[in-house]
């Protein structure tokens, strides 16, 4: 498949790499499927082209869709394989062009550093005239938590992942400009190799994933890249702070942290149980005593060194290779970790019970805490600096002890998710049980007094024979589990659909009563709009709690959730009452002297929160970022961000640099005409996108014209697309909303109602104001632009053949209206942002989109027949393949999922 041209002096390697893998493609079409496969892909490639060339030139367009529509399945499936195969490759040569271009700017000496990086911040923070002890001090204390989460929104088989990353690194082998001629014709033919073994892989999942399976993928992450791009980044953030500041990194500081959402999140899942979690726990702790091993091992062969100080001789006594003696104790005892988390995990089959009782053989301890594996590597740290070998010290074993710093001995903290309705029901059935009445049916105050007292008490609060439901008993077992499992495994319990200061208490009530010894910390998780509003006052409400804060350690963390406002309310009123609600909740904390740490549960997609995690961070309001911040990593995004060592680096510093800056830096507050403006936009913004959701048909609207009721066929998570049973859009989870408009080229949720609220404050008059807000306050102009980047992606022509093939003729009047609702959109951000075409000041996305939907929109014409084949009946095999593979193929063009 001949690829695209980018016209971009700057971007010649991009388009040398494109041309090349859809050279490469080609050819696999050819030998794969003959010619009539190569030249059927050609020729809907050319008709696609030629009606992006020519928009208002219907009879291209129409030829198009007539030729797609003539098409058996069998064709179709191929058809959209091969675009769909493009794209996942265009998007390889994109992300390793971003590596590249990273590259370019860190082998400039003395060049100007790339924008949003360490040196770049340092520099622009002792400009601010910031003394460099203070940014030291901040840095110092910094630390960035990346929670990575099993939401299922990764598309793409791991195995095809795998594939895509062998092909970065041949990309990358290809950019060395010595390679020799036999070295090139080698990469060139383990491209070939790749793609080939591409198209004979089924890209269909045929079983949905288990938890445990979730995370073992999501896990190899770390061994993939993490595992050595989080010492090289500490490595050169030390550098560049010795470089700028004539300091470095204070021992032990962690900038950088990861947890993890992975057989922990049980919010809607009831495939997570205790079981499944023990199982997760040790499957993390075994990756990473594995890897610590390896470390171990290699350590071993080097420090072959016989000088060493007295500490170290006194503890291996004497003999030769001290360092050697005393690392063979490390690798045993590391070895008997692997050897009883492997009876754990092989007993998780058969039951926690059976694990339990299992009887390791005599030998060397397994590690249980980091402290322990830590104590003998930095007796030989103490010892190699003190005899003179410093600079071995900083090379492995400084490595090794600085990933024990981010990652700990059990490699991530697994946070527990549950919602708090789940809570009161247990709660519920101890007060039935003890003749106290229905927990249930107390307001918020005897809620809060019976908490209150218990927390005070010291009853034994739940009765071994307290009879429940399967369902309540499984958050029991949960919160017993907790007492079993390695403190350092866990992370914080996050409390979904938290409504009250008394869903924090019972928490920390069932901690202590299933004996919990070192508990959780307790996260409320604030996402639908009523409890954004009234954070600040649950927040306020839980701090006046006698002892609450103390047993905190006086640090709140406070989660707030991103897609399920933004599906009920809409972007823009999202975004305000997200800023509002940590606006309200940081006044709290700081009246009762609690520091705040907040906990970003932010998507892919920007109908999901999603967007540049710099503008994001830079964006929020003052007081919001004090050093401290959790992120979600969520489906796609784990791969996107931290898939290949380059991207996981960059991503990592401007991460990290943006949380300093946003501590040190905070956004101004915003002027109380600003606020006001922005109140107004919002309400408007709200009842614009509430009066199309609510309208009578919209839900039927919505499942004839997106494949909303075809998307549980993709196997892509183990948890349900919705909570309960209801069939109602209220009981539909975020990822599917967005997932299905995403398809369909409409993107609704991520601008429903900004075209109309926009529109009005133009129309009276406010459209200075409206640009005084885009130019100097950073949260309005980070929506703006996000909103913006959209609307470039969405496409009415392709929405209106979905409108035209699939949708009844008295529900058409809807579909017609929300393309008119998205021109409107589209204009009113123009005219605000004084751009006359969507991404002016981006050129690199607005050419990327421009030279993919030629590809997309081949894809998009597919999916809409075979809708409709499917809902007339045809459940062929091929048929339903190539549906599915659409869905694959407009995600990879679309580089979004849900």
């Amino acid at each position: 498949m001949p690829a695209v041209a980018m016209p971009s002096d700057s971007h010649a390697a991009l388009r040398r790499d494109v041309r090349h893998l859809g050279t490469v493609l080609g050819d696999v079409l050819r030998e794969a499927g003959g010619e009539a496969l190569f030249a059927r892909v050609e020729r809907v490639r050319r008709l696609a082209k030629s009606a992006r060339r020519r928009p208002g030139d219907s009879r291209g367009r129409g030829r198009l869709e007539r030729g797609i529509g003539e098409l058996s399945s069998a064709e179709a499936l191929q058809l959209a394989r091969a675009f769909a195969q493009f794209l996942s490759l265009a998007n390889v040569a994109e992300q390793h062009h971003r590596v590249r271009r990273a590259r370019q700017y860190r082998r400039r000496e003395g060049a100007a550093p790339q924008p949003g990086g360490v040196r770049d911040t340092l520099r622009r923070l002792r400009a601010e005239g910031l003394p460099p002890e203070r940014i030291a001090e901040s840095l110092g204390g910094l630390c960035v938590e990346f929670v990575l989460t099993a939401h299922p929104t990764e598309i793409a088989r791991r195995s095809l992942l795998h594939k895509f990353n062998r092909i970065a690194d041949v990309l990358a082998l290809r950019d060395r400009p010595d390679l020799t001629p036999g070295e090139r014709r080698e990469a060139d033919a383990a491209l070939r190799r790749e793609i080939t073994a591409i198209w004979f892989t089924d890209e269909i999942r045929r079983g949905r994933p288990t938890p445990q399976q979730e995370a073992r993928g999501g896990l190899l992450i770390f061994e993939q890249t993490l595992w050595d791009v989080v010492p090289r980044f500490l490595r050169g953030l030390d550098e560049s702070l010795h470089a700028e500041l004539g300091v470095g990194l204070p021992p032990g500081a962690t900038p950088v942290r990861f947890g993890s959402w992975m057989g922990g999140d049980r919010d809607g899942n009831p495939n997570v149980t205790a079981a499944v979690t023990r199982e997760v726990c040790a499957i993390a702790r075994w990756i990473g005593a594995s890897l610590y091993a390896r470390e171990a091992q290699a350590l071993y062969d080097e420090l072959s060194v016989e000088a060493c100080s007295d500490e170290l001789r006194a503890r291996v006594g004497p003999g030769r290779a001290p360092y050697r003696r005393l690392l063979r104790e490390v690798r045993d005892r590391l070895g008997a970790t692997l050897d009883a988390l492997d009876v754990q995990t092989a007993g998780a089959a058969r039951g926690a019970q059976a694990a339990a009782t299992e009887v390791m053989p005599d030998g060397p301890p397994p590690y249980e805490r980091t402290a322990e594996l830590r104590e003998p590597l930095e007796l030989i740290d103490r010892s190699l600096r003190a005899v003179g070998l410093t600079a071995v010290a900083d090379g492995r074993l400084w490595d090794v002890l600085r990933r024990l710093d981010a990652f700990g001995l059990s490699l991530v903290r697994l946070d527990i998710r549950q919602e708090a309705a789940s809570h009161t029901a247990v709660l519920d059935a101890v007060t039935r049980h003890l003749g106290l009445g229905a927990y249930a049916e107390w307001d918020e105050a005897q809620r809060l007094r019976f908490l209150q007292a218990e927390l005070a008490g010291q009853r034994a609060l739940v009765p071994p024979e307290l009879p429940l439901e399967p369902p309540e008993r499984e958050v029991l077992e949960t919160f017993r589990l907790l007492a079993s499992l390695p403190p350092e495994s866990l992370g914080a319990y996050v409390i979904s659909l938290a409504g009250a200061a008394s869903d924090v208490l019972a928490v920390e009530l069932l901690q202590r009563a299933c004996g919990v010894v070192q508990p959780l910390r307790v996260v409320p998780l604030f996402e639908m709009l009523a409890a954004l509003e009234g954070a600040g006052e649950i927040v306020r409400a839980l701090l006046a709690v006698p002892g609450h804060a103390d047993r905190a350690s006086r640090r709140l963390e406070v989660m707030l959730g991103y897609s399920d406002s933004t599906k009920e309310s809409g972007r823009l009123a999202s975004a305000w009452a997200l800023y509002r609600a940590q606006e309200a909740i940081v006044a709290a904390c700081g009246a009762a002297g609690v520091h705040v740490t907040f906990f970003h549960g932010r998507g892919g997609t920007v109908g999901r929160g999603g967007g540049p995690t710099r503008q994001a961070i830079l964006s929020l309001p003052p007081g919001a970022v004090d050093r401290r911040l959790r992120l979600t990593q969520q489906g796609e995004m784990i791969q996107a961000e931290f898939g290949t060592a380059g991207l996981a680096f960059r991503n990592l510093d401007l991460a990290t640099m943006a949380t300093l800056e946003a501590t040190l830096l905070p956004a101004a507050a915003p002027r109380p005409e600003w606020r006001a403006l922005l109140e107004r936009l919002a309400t408007d913004a709200r009842r614009a996108y509430r009066d199309v959701l609510d309208e009578p048909g919209f839900v039927d609207f919505f499942r004839a014209a997106t494949p909303e009721r075809e998307l549980g066929l993709l196997n892509v998570g183990s948890r349900p697309p919705r909570r309960g049973k209801n069939g109602g859009l209220a009981s539909l989870r975020a990822i599917p909303w967005v997932f299905a408009w995403t398809q369909v080229r409409l993107i609704l949720p991520a601008w429903l109602g900004v075209g109309e609220a926009l529109g009005a404050a133009l129309d009276a008059g406010s459209g200075e104001a409206l640009r005084a807000l885009y130019r100097d306050w950073p949260f309005f102009r980070t929506t703006l632009e996000l909103v913006e980047m959209v609307l470039a992606k969405a496409d009415a022509a392709t929405f209106a053949r979905y409108l035209a093939v699939l949708v009844p003729p008295e529900l058409k009047p809807l579909g017609q209206s929300l393309l008119a609702r998205l021109h409107r959109a589209e204009h009113a951000v123009l005219t605000i942002a004084g751009h006359r075409v969507l991404l002016e000041e981006n050129s690199m996305l607005r050419r990327s989109i421009d030279v993919r939907n030629p590809y997309v929109d081949p894809i998009n014409l597919l999916q809409a027949e075979l809708l409709r084949r499917v809902r007339a009946g045809d459940q062929a095999p091929e048929t339903l393949d190539a549906l599915l593979v659409t869905m694959n193929g407009i995600a990879a063009g679309m580089r979004n999922t849900g």
